[in-house]
């Protein structure tokens, strides 16, 4: 089983019982921080990976934290835990855990939540967009063609511009655009390689899924220079090999959901198969 990333954002005099019961399973990789702005930074380093965030109420702030969150990071699960509450709703959060050691109560509430996460994966795995676009990467000839395939999938998905970039190199890091489709004059400028400070650099090296938007950093050149709103970026890999990163754009800011985002993880997941075999053969 793949380890699980957790990171846990708790006050320094309750960290020892927080370690204490997580680090007991032995599936979960565990950081913890006392800062929300140290949270803030390990999530946005690239060299950081994080599954799961568990926030304890009482570092304050939480909420409005959380609603942060969700806008940059759609596919990081968050659980928030408040043990002043005698029940609570997660709002944001996608768990709320009131007694976190009583049980295991979070240890299951994590684990339920990685669990559900491929249960979903499956369930959207049989959408007839997915279905089809595994047809049209079957036909697609070369590994060429079946990144033209995938760009095209996505482009479907109501997306005003897509590309696709290959990793070259993970040290030093050397992104290279291969496929593409929109407008014509959006492909005549867009980056032809990516680097360390832009949205395809940090997913290929983070490995996690990301949505920018006007403010954001890092970002997508179309959206700091206001040609389009929003971009999402996921990583396109397979077991432990990495093969480079979709990122798709729409016109709006805040038009990228969550369920959009699982979709161009679902399009990757397919394409970093169908890549991989072609350098097999």
């Amino acid at each position: 089983m793949t380890p699980t990333d957790v990171l846990v954002v708790v006050q320094r005099e309750d960290a020892s019982r927080f370690y204490k019961n997580l680090s007991a399973y032995p599936d979960f990789q565990l950081q913890l921080v006392s800062d929300l702005g140290d949270a803030l930074a390990m999530l946005a380093d690239r060299n950081q990976h994080v599954d799961v965030l568990v926030v304890d109420n009482k570092i304050g702030h939480t909420f409005e934290f959380i609603a942060e969150l969700r806008q940059t990071y759609p596919r990081l699960f968050i659980v928030l835990v408040d043990e002043e509450a005698d029940f609570g709703l997660p709002g944001q959060a996608d768990e709320i855990s009131t007694e976190p050691f009583e049980n295991d109560d979070l240890i299951r509430r994590i684990t339920r939540l990685m669990s559900d996460r491929q249960l979903e994966t499956l369930r959207a795995d049989s959408l007839p967009a997915v279905r089809q676009f595994a047809k049209e990467l079957r036909k697609a000839a070369g590994e060429l063609g079946k990144q033209q395939a995938a760009v095209a999938a996505c482009k479907d998905l109501g997306y005003a511009y897509v590309a696709f970039y290959r990793l070259e190199s993970a040290d030093p890091l050397r992104l290279a655009l291969r496929a593409q489709d929109g407008p014509a004059p959006l492909q005549a400028v867009a980056p032809k390689q990516a680097d360390d400070d832009d949205l395809m650099g940090w997913v290929a090296q983070n490995g996690q899924s990301r949505i920018a938007g006007p403010t954001d950093a890092p970002n997508h050149l179309f959206v700091v220079k206001n040609r389009l709103g929003a971009a999402a970026c996921v990583p396109v890999i397979l077991g432990g090999s990495r093969y480079g990163v979709l990122v798709a754009c729409r016109e709006q800011p805040g038009s990228i959901s969550q369920e959009n985002v699982l979709m161009l993880e679902l399009v990757s997941a397919q394409l970093a198969a169908a890549i991989s075999k072609e350098i097999i053969s």
